[in-house]
């Protein structure tokens, strides 16, 4: 298993950015979690297999139609074993 935190930048608040994103990593499989940063970011962390944490990071690099993503950060994490997806409350 592998974790990441990734935060993205642009404009990804106001756009379906981590509604969408909850709807692609329970598709791909993946748990985490996804919020809000008060500093206009998206933060998250995926755990998954490789590939299930590629296809979403790549994802995550795109966003949704309507979003303008200009830069996103990738660091390792620790995995924890998590289930599930959520989106959570704005940090």
């Amino acid at each position: 298993m592998r974790r990441v935190h990734v935060v993205v930048a642009g404009e990804v608040q106001g756009v379906g950015y981590r509604y969408t994103l909850r709807l692609e990593a329970r598709a791909a499989g993946v748990a985490g979690w996804v919020r809000n940063r008060r500093d206009g970011t998206v933060e998250a962390e995926i755990e998954g297999t490789d590939e299930q944490v590629d296809a979403i990071v790549a994802w995550m690099a795109e966003g949704p139609p309507g979003s303008a993503v200009t830069s996103a950060r990738v660091t390792d994490a620790a995995p924890t074993g998590a289930s599930g997806f959520e989106v959570l409350p704005t940090a």
